[in-house]
């Protein structure tokens, strides 16, 4: 019998990623790695998550404080649960689609990701970063965070593809901020937005 119920399909689907896990996980990180493999059937995902010490724990406190989320793509933005943020606060930041972003960028030779990263620096309350598209992103960020302009509660890179990837999400992985990062090329705006939402129904469901 077919179950067409949303929240039975929902919970029938984390009984299986589950059953099917074969990976032992920290009780920590289980229910963000169970919700990437729910929004892409990848298993891998529980292996090349990567999560600094406290990553979560940092990310959670942001959220219940009502931090700013931002991410690389307008994808990764409808992917965030809007009801979830807004019980939390949260406003969701994305300045790709900005024409100011797009003329800058275009003036200084360089991506919109990296604009809109040094925008969102400028945000003045705390800021979790959602990164699942471009590298170029990471590679900005990881420049701010080391000159001292921007200090993120978390970034989440994620990036997807074969060009930078690699050495974007090492630059993450080698920072001194909080971070969840996808090794190797897998990623995308669904699993950036992805984390975001399990981190916030740890908090609102």
């Amino acid at each position: 019998m077919l179950i067409t119920d949303p929240a039975a399909i929902e919970a029938k689907s984390m009984e299986i990623i589950e059953s099917e896990l074969r990976v032992d996980l920290p009780d920590e990180i289980k229910p963000i790695v169970k919700r990437v493999i729910h929004c892409t059937a990848d298993f891998d995902y529980a292996e090349n998550l990567v999560f600094s010490p406290g990553a979560v724990e940092r990310g959670l406190a942001a959220l219940k404080a009502g931090c700013a989320i931002v991410t690389d793509t307008q994808m990764a933005r409808a992917g965030i649960n809007k009801a979830a943020a807004g019980m939390l606060g949260c406003e969701i930041y994305c300045f790709m689609s900005d024409p100011d972003v797009a003329g800058e960028a275009k003036s200084r030779g360089c991506t919109r990701a990296a604009v809109s990263m040094e925008r969102a620096a400028r945000l003045d309350r705390p800021t979790i970063f959602a990164v699942g598209n471009a590298p170029t992103a990471l590679l900005e960020l990881r420049r701010l965070i080391d000159a001292g302009a921007v200090s993120p509660e978390l970034v989440i890179g994620v990036p997807v593809g074969f060009v930078n990837i690699l050495e974007a999400k090492e630059a993450i992985l080698t920072s001194p901020v909080p971070h969840i990062v996808a090794r190797g090329r897998k990623g995308g705006s669904n699993v950036a937005a992805a984390i975001v939402n399990a981190l916030m129904y740890l908090l609102t469901r």
